[in-house]
């Protein structure tokens, strides 16, 4: 996109109205505050549904089956970002993408909200994948485009769209778990309606409030190229289609194969991207330097948010029958533990961003704060086995046990994913940037990949392993990673 298309853009928006950033905030303030309730407060149930018996009104899966099916769900999910920034990119712009993105997601709940069985279930996830692939990439865009580049309220107008995503996260498990044991599906109900008041308001505020934010695709194909890509898009499309046909009849295509090649996409596609990115001649030696020292740091990056994401998964099953509900008089739903993780980052980010600017230059290197970040990753796994140690594997397990544990978690994605986000765009060769920062969303795709098959060794029996096995791998990478951070740091060629 063209300098001066870049600037007709901030100047299309009203540049006053939403706590002194530009009005258009508001607009994506608010549509990402409830696609994020809508998403969180479907995940929060998710996994019930797909366990509980269908007298319960679950689909009546077995556990372990269900665990791996949330992860290659949100395996997609980051996956399908990468196909969303490209049409929009290169189709109908960002936009564009973000309502239709809205509504593929708001069909998706629609889905889970009538009463239906597993194909059902697997109409619903093709359709918020596609949806929130489209939509979550874009959205986020958007936010650039109202700021001019030199804009010193960029950083603020994020934080505020960053603290939307978290509001969104926070309140949508407390409400939708509040409804699982009346009806899942009138919780994946409010999940569609959450996105539908999200799609109002993107609808009836763009035009206003945005102007010509999101409306101009960055890299637009020609017409005849838009006639070569439907054409082989729909000849793809027909092909998969048919080899899905074929396999599922033939009882090749089961939910394990699934399972198993979305685990292996989850590692394939980001390395084919660093090999493809460091053979460039796009690429120079100091990029190449660069790439060499992001690869140590996406591995951490895998390796923390496989602990982060089994938050969803693993741990929100040790809520419904490990951990003690009745407390305190108060009668908890397993669902509201997934709040605790955006609660305390809303809580705790300032404190954070305090914390760097106090520190200055004797704050730790990007390695390090990763290090770190693995570190406290590593320590949420092993506190689970405390309880279970004094108390024995049979009794319920007191929930600040639990608390702790997604407390200590956030403390270590405070520490490694906003400088992830930052050291991405550092590192990124120059003609690749948008590819690297896709490339970093990358790293939870292969996380929750990875998590798929991981989530097959958990029972109650092999809980303690578990446990300890996971959190003792994630504290030896980050001693592993401090150790090496000097040298990592020398392959940044002057970034810290």
């Amino acid at each position: 996109m063209a300098t001066i298309n870049k600037q007709k853009i901030v100047d299309s928006v009203p540049q006053k109205g939403f706590f002194g950033n530009p009005k258009g905030l508001f607009t994506l303030f608010f549509t990402e505050f409830w696609e994020r309730f809508s998403y969180y407060g479907m995940r929060a149930i998710l996994v019930y549904y797909m366990y509980y018996e269908v007298s319960k009104g679950g689909l009546g899966l077995d556990e372990t089956t269900a665990l791996s099916l949330v992860s290659i769900y949100g395996s997609l999910v980051y996956m399908s970002g990468i196909i969303g920034g490209w049409l929009a990119d290169r189709i109908f712009g960002t936009s564009k993408a973000v309502l239709y993105g809205g509504i593929l997601i708001m069909l998706g709940h629609i889905v889970l909200a009538v009463p239906g069985n597993l194909s059902m279930f697997f109409v619903s996830m093709v359709l918020i994948v596609l949806g929130t692939g489209l939509l979550k990439p874009n959205v986020s865009s958007i936010v650039g485009e109202i700021y001019a580049e030199n804009d010193e309220r960029r950083d603020s107008g994020f934080s505020i769209f960053y603290m939307g995503i978290n509001m969104g996260a926070f309140l949508s498990p407390l409400i939708v778990g509040s409804v699982m044991n009346y009806s899942f599906h009138l919780g994946f109900g409010i999940a569609a309606i959450g996105m539908l008041i999200g799609l109002i308001v993107f609808v009836a505020t763009k035009k206003k409030n945005l102007g010509l934010a999101g409306t101009l695709p960055a890299n637009p194909l020609s017409q005849n190229e838009k006639k070569k890509v439907f054409t082989k898009l729909g000849i793809a499309a027909l092909i998969i289609a048919a080899i899905i046909g074929i396999t599922a009849s033939a009882g090749i295509l089961t939910i394990e194969t699934f399972i198993n090649l979305v685990g292996i996409l989850g590692i394939v596609i980001p390395t084919l991207y660093f090999i493809f990115m460091y053979r460039s001649p796009k690429t120079t030696s100091v990029e190449r330097s660069r790439l060499i020292a992001y690869i140590p740091l996406f591995i951490a990056a895998v390796m923390f948010w496989a602990i982060q994401e089994q938050g969803a998964t693993i741990l929100a099953n040790y809520a419904d029958k490990r951990t003690q509900l009745n407390f305190a008089g108060l009668e908890i739903n397993p669902a509201w533990f997934q709040s605790l993780n955006p609660l305390f980052i809303i809580t705790l980010a300032p404190v954070f961003a305090w914390l760097w600017i106090k520190l200055g230059k004797r704050q730790p290197t990007i390695p390090q704060k990763f290090s770190i970040g693995l570190l406290f990753a590593g320590l949420s796994f092993l506190v689970i086995l405390l309880p279970v140690y004094f108390g024995g594997s049979d009794a319920l397990v007191n929930p600040l046990w639990l608390v702790l544990s997604y407390f200590l978690v956030v403390l270590g994605e405070l520490c490694l994913s906003p400088v992830g986000l930052s050291a991405t765009t550092k590192l990124a060769p120059a003609a690749f940037s948008a590819q690297t920062m896709s490339l970093w969303f990358l790293a939870s795709a292969a996380a929750q990949a990875l998590n798929a098959q991981i989530v097959r060794f958990y029972t109650p029996q092999t809980e303690m392993a578990y446990f300890g096995v996971i959190g003792v791998a994630s504290i030896v990478l980050g001693l592993a990673l401090m150790a090496l951070s000097p040298k990592i740091q020398g392959y940044m060629k002057g970034i810290r």
